[in-house]
């Protein structure tokens, strides 16, 4: 799972990159010889853009750096956290949900993926296989029983 984030960051920083070497500056040089600068809409759209790109390089090389200081192997092997694969009973609704816990920015609903910082993955956070946890959620309080956990260093194999 770490390595698949990872991929996709270097994918993307890579994009943003080239976006930012290479397409952004012929959007300005096209726009610097329509002239006139001050009312320029393309001009201030592409360094808008410029902007934006810069920053987000610079969040997701954050992440990067962050993601390259996990140890796996000091991970609770035990308890619910991140890249934990976990099926849970909604007792409210009598229906079993499935997920992978991981960062916010990285999340893939489609993918069955929860971010940790959403409600159901704070209110999961450290919860064992077998127990019980009562999370507040928008829509209102639900209860739900932990009945699988797989978690991160299970499935890379860092376990004793």
């Amino acid at each position: 799972m770490l390595d698949e984030i990872k991929e996709r960051i270097e994918q993307e920083i890579e994009a943003l990159s080239h976006e930012l070497n290479v397409e952004l500056p012929e959007r300005i040089s096209t726009a610097v010889e329509m002239g006139d600068l001050k009312e320029n809409a393309e001009y201030k759209s592409a360094l808008e853009r410029q902007q934006f790109v810069q920053a987000r390089i610079e969040h997701l090389s954050l992440r990067m750096s962050e993601l390259s200081k996990i140890d796996v192997s000091s991970m609770p092997t035990d308890r619910v956290g991140f890249g934990s694969r976990v099926t849970i009973l909604d007792k409210t609704q009598d229906e079993e949900l499935t997920f992978t816990l991981v960062a916010g920015d990285f999340m893939d609903l489609d993918g069955g993926q929860v971010s940790m910082a959403s409600p159901i993955g704070q209110g999961l956070k450290g919860a064992r296989e077998g127990e019980e946890v009562t999370i507040q959620l928008p829509a209102g309080e639900r209860t739900y029983v932990v009945k699988e956990l797989e978690t991160l260093p299970q499935q890379v194999g860092a376990t004793e």
